[in-house]
Formats: structure tokens, sequence, C-alpha cells
């Protein structure tokens, strides 16, 4: 989610493209061209900054995950918490304001599971990949047991710098533990391609969200549907990146189910 915060933004780049290639094309007197660049870039600028195109995007990765799955918890459970981020304040080291969602629904899951009476641990997953300093899991780490999670119910995963890298170095700590019951929490526009990479290796995980987002409908173009757009863009560009290096063999080779 630190794609909002700290990223230019796609829809706007792509936008930006279309307007200087119509521009271009005007200036070599190709008319029908350019008046077909300049005006899908007008039609992309308005569909996507009023709604219509945000909504549709946010749409095809949030609906699977509406609804909260009923966990059925295993002996030995574990709650995968992915990191979104982090910001050095005068404080010191804290959670980015995406991350909060994902960590009260860990924690709220977390409850759950220990009053079902059930072993349960927490995994925070995620490396310094905002250069503050500290991984994300220590600084979430620190907060959950602020918060009541006691250390010894804390897994650390704090060398992933990516969702690939989370999945990946997921796997050696919830084979440790011997996981029988794994639910992964992130963002509802995450959870599609982060289930996905965790599948590729072997971890079939009961996805939960942990916020959810929503475009504004407006008359005029809003930012916050093109940062949610550009959101949206990223996570689509996510699965389809897997797909082809997939197809092209270019991904490490797939763990075979339960091999976590």
């Amino acid at each position: 989610m630190s794609i909002i915060l700290g990223w230019v933004s796609l829809p706007t780049n792509a936008l930006i493209a279309l307007a200087l290639l119509g521009l271009a094309l005007r200036a070599l007197r190709w008319r029908r061209s350019a008046t077909a660049a300049l005006g899908l870039a007008l039609v992309l600028f308005f569909g996507i900054g009023c709604g219509p195109i945000t909504v549709w995007l946010l749409q095809g990765l949030q609906a699977p995950f509406a609804q909260r799955a009923a966990i059925d918890w295993a002996p030995r459970n574990v709650i995968v918490l992915l990191g979104a981020g982090t910001v050095r304040t005068a404080q010191g080291v804290e959670p980015a304001l995406f991350a909060n969602g994902r960590i009260n629904e860990a924690l709220a899951l977390y409850r759950q599971c220990k009053a079902a009476d059930r072993e349960c641990k927490l995994e925070v997953s995620g490396g310094d990949a905002m250069n503050t300093g500290e991984p994300e899991a220590t600084v979430y780490a620190t907060l959950l047991q602020d918060l009541g999670v006691p250390a010894s119910d804390l897994l650390l995963e704090s060398r992933s710098m990516n969702t690939w890298q989370n999945a990946r170095f997921s796997v050696p700590v919830l084979s440790d533990y011997g996981a029988q019951k794994v639910v992964l929490v992130s963002s509802a526009t995450h959870l599609r391609r982060a289930s996905l990479y965790f599948s590729h290796f072997g971890i079939h995980a009961t996805p939960v969200r942990g916020d959810w987002l929503r475009a504004q409908m407006a008359w005029w173009p809003q930012a916050w549907n093109f940062a949610l757009a550009d959101v949206a863009m990223h996570e689509y560009a996510g699965v389809w990146r897997y797909r082809l290096y997939n197809a092209m063999g270019w991904n490490v080779r797939a763990s075979k189910p339960g091999a976590a």
C-alpha cells in the first residue's frame, strides 16, 4: 500500500504519455490518430478521476474478499500479517497509515484463536522496504506486544522487501512451527496477488482482509481516485507479471500444496 505514498502515479503517467502522443501526432498532421489519442486520454482522465473506471478496477480485486471468512481453527495455527510500510516520526519508526487495518484484523483473529483454546502464533512479515532503519516486522511486533500479544507468540520474518519474498521467506517460518492452519491478513486490494504468491510456495492460506478501499463518485476528477487506480494497476501488474514469468519459466519452481 506504500504505493499511494511513494510512487509516481501509473495512471497519471499513462495520461501524460497519451496526451504527448496526441500532440506529437497533431504536429505531424496525423489528425485522426491525434484525435483518437487525445480523446482516449480525456476519457481515461474523467473515467478514472470521476470514479467509474476506478470502481471497476477495485471491484475486480476486492470483491472475492468482501465477506470475512469464518475460520475453522486447527490445533496449531499461524496468522500471517503482511507489512504495509513504516514511517519515521519524532517518536521513532511507526507503522504507516495503511498498516493499521491489517494490524487490527490480525490482532482480532489472534484473540479469536486464543478464545477457541487453540495454539496460535502471529507471524509478522516485512523487512525495511521503506529504508527507515527498522524492519516492518520488528516495528509491528513492538506494537502488537503493547496490545497484549506475548513475544513468545510472535514469529518475525524481517528479510522480505516485497510480496514475493513475503511468501518465499515465510515457508521456513511456517514449516519450523508446523502450522496446520494459515490465515493470511492483508488489504483487500492486495489479497489476490498475495494469495497467488503464497500458493506458489505451497502455502494455501485463508485470506482475510484488513481494510477496504472505496472510490469516490464525483462530477469532477478526484486525486483520491487516481491514487486508488494506481494501487489497483500495481496489483494487476503483479498478477500478470507472475503469469508471464510462469509461462516463460522464470519463476522458481512451484512447491507442492502443503509443502510449507
